[in-house]
């Protein structure tokens, strides 16, 4: 028996904090996972940018409001279901994904907290755990199913190497040429075709 384990920005819907920048008009913001592997740093250099500039989680939950999945996530995910089990696993905040969630059909997410304060200001972030993408592939193996994992990031990569199988979905040139191990696909056809090999035991 198989579990597919997935993040969500850049498989399912678009980059958050990229769509904030835009909306915005602040272009720090577009740094993502992507570019950025230590998360903290990361998250880190959001919080100062958000507080320097006064935005709020209700101007950040806006934005959200106003995206949509990417073109074809939800036949993707509805293929997923019928082909075995999905876990979208993402550094992603509980606080973010409502509405965006309601629009994919509410798949099973796992992912982290936003610290607000009354005044609505975003002063931290709690990880549900460390390096939590691959303890969800450790846990779920130990109740003897192989995973197969995917993603686009840098905090995808110790999910994909625990996984049984894992494959790289539209990631920068970046990731692709540091992670040469990981077959990479552009378009949701070809994330099929190489996810069934694996959910057949093939891989």
């Amino acid at each position: 028996m198989h579990i597919i384990c997935s993040d969500l920005e850049g498989v399912f819907v678009p980059e958050i904090w990229i769509n904030v920048a835009e909306k915005t008009g602040i272009p720090e913001l577009k740094k993502t996972t992507r570019d950025e592997p230590d998360y903290d740093k990361l998250m880190r250099g959001r919080l100062k940018i958000l507080d320097e500039r006064g935005l709020k989680l209700a101007d950040i939950q806006e934005v959200i409001a106003t995206m949509d999945p990417m073109p074809g996530a939800g036949r993707f995910l509805d293929w997923a279901r019928r082909a075995s089990q999905i876990i979208v696993v993402s550094d992603t905040f509980i606080q973010f994904a409502g509405p965006l969630m309601e629009k994919l059909g509410f798949p099973t997410l796992l992912c982290n907290t936003l610290e607000v304060d009354d005044s609505g200001r975003v002063t931290g972030y709690r990880l549900r755990q460390a390096d939590g993408k691959r303890h969800v592939v450790r846990a779920v193996k130990s109740l003897n199913y192989r995973v197969v994992a995917m993603g686009d990031s840098y905090n995808d990569i110790s999910m994909l190497k625990e996984a049984d199988a894992g494959v790289l979905f539209r990631p920068p040139e970046n990731v692709i040429r540091e992670f040469p191990q990981f077959p990479v696909t552009h378009n949701y056809d070809e994330l099929k075709a190489a996810l069934i090999p694996a959910l057949e035991g093939g891989a």
